[in-house]
């Protein structure tokens, strides 16, 4: 089974037809997103984003890339002193950044999506990586992030 194949299954298990003005992969990610499944949040909007250069293909990378920066958090945090993920705190620290430059232009908000609070959240975990010099998660399970749909 091919992956744009797997996603739609997924899409479709995941029961996201609640809204049928927005996409059922967007309202995935964000579903995905606060059950702190970073990575497939991830997979599931990049398989709408992959779909063709639109009004929202910056917006889409843009979320791709704070799912990400969650997916090098949560890694981290798992196993903080294995080689490959106890590194993760600043490619997180570039990629919040990043995703803050994709967002930007799409405030106050977008698809129903608070883009200032998301570019926010974006800064803030940045800004609390760097200034614990790369050392310190900001990210906890216990109170994870969660984005809403206004």
């Amino acid at each position: 089974m091919k992956k744009a194949d797997r996603m739609e299954a997924f899409v479709q298990a995941l029961g996201t037809a609640a809204d049928p003005a927005l996409d059922p992969c967007y309202l995935g990610f964000f579903k995905c997103f606060n059950e702190q499944r970073y990575y497939e949040a991830h997979d599931v909007l990049e398989h709408l984003w992959l779909k063709g250069r639109d009004e929202n293909y910056a917006f889409f990378k843009g979320l791709i890339q704070v799912a990400g920066a969650f997916v090098h958090l949560q890694k981290q945090a798992l196993r903080p002193t294995h080689p490959k993920d106890g590194p993760r705190l600043r490619p997180a620290s570039r990629l919040f950044l990043i995703a803050r430059t994709n967002l930007d232009p799409y405030r106050p908000q977008h698809l129903r999506c608070d883009v200032t609070a998301l570019c926010r959240l974006c800064e803030e975990n940045a800004a609390q990586i760097e200034a614990n010099n790369f050392q310190v998660n900001p990210w906890k399970s216990a109170h994870p992030p969660i984005l809403q749909l206004l």
